[in-house]
């Protein structure tokens, strides 16, 4: 174990900590706020949401297992693995956050791969008559604020910042900037009016009927976009990780991360 890192206990204190950082809890089929013994708890990124949800269901049915899913910013769900939080696997919005908790030793590296990719699309609330065709009027006078997940930090929101830095816009537009917790608030923000416009996953936009996409960034336009999943080191359940992992990795399962929108990478 890497030196410096802190022991996850049971104390009330420490566990009052790390479930402060939920956003969302879900038990195939139930919600639960501390996974009971032999449950599979899986830290996921909140884009992931809607997807893994219906996999779980769908996976508890053939295997018996009982799916716990963390979902929230993959930087918070890093941060709280290496702080020692009880994740069995991790699915992450970008490379790099895997790649932290992998210098640290925490993951099986022979279990980690790339299941996804996705696309950015800049989003206004549906009623709003600003029109946004490019990501130049981003930096015109009639949008004041743009809703990003947290760009120093959160996968969604960082990629949002290099594809802004890409097109030579960030100095026009970084004061307008809006961050939040995650991709999911950033859209939340845009359906609300609190914000002009908003740039989220194209996933995360098609969940909702409140916001309309008036831009699709071009893969070759934005940075590349990986999920990359992994066993814990740490785990009390690799065995039953891996075969989550597996049916993660199946076309009945990338049947529905497409019906959601995500880009599959195969790896069969």
């Amino acid at each position: 174990m890497p030196a410096g890192r802190r022991r996850f206990t049971l104390e009330r204190t420490v566990m009052n900590r790390v479930l402060s950082g939920l956003t969302a809890v879900f038990v195939a089929g139930s919600v639960c706020g501390v996974a009971r013994a032999g449950e599979l708890t899986v830290f996921a990124a909140a884009s992931l949401s809607d997807a893994l949800k219906e996999i779980a269901v769908i996976y508890q049915k053939q295997s018996g297992d009982r799916v716990v899913f963390n979902f929230g910013a993959s930087s918070v769900l890093a941060r709280q693995i290496e702080e020692g939080a009880p994740a069995d696997i991790f699915f992450s919005a970008d490379e790099a956050k895997m790649d932290g908790l992998e210098k640290l030793g925490l993951i099986l590296k022979e279990t980690r791969r790339s299941r996804l990719s996705n696309s950015l699309v800049i989003v206004v609330a549906a009623d709003s008559p600003l029109q946004v065709p490019s990501a130049d009027h981003l930096a015109g006078d009639k949008v004041k604020r743009i809703a990003l997940a947290d760009p120093k930090a959160v996968p969604a929101g960082v990629y949002a910042r290099a594809y802004l830095e890409k097109a030579r816009l960030w100095p026009a537009v970084e004061r307008k900037i809006v961050p939040t917790e995650n991709v999911r608030a950033a859209l939340a923000a845009v359906e609300s009016g609190n914000v002009d416009a908003g740039i989220v996953f194209k996933t995360d936009a098609r969940i909702s009927r409140k916001v309309r996409v008036t831009c699709e960034v071009k893969p070759e336009e934005g940075p590349p976009i990986s999920y990359p999943m992994a066993v814990m080191k740490e785990s009390s359940r690799i065995e039953a990780g891996k075969r989550f992992l597996r049916h993660l990795d199946s076309g009945e399962a990338e049947t529905v991360f497409e019906k959601h929108g995500f880009i599959v990478r195969k790896h069969r």
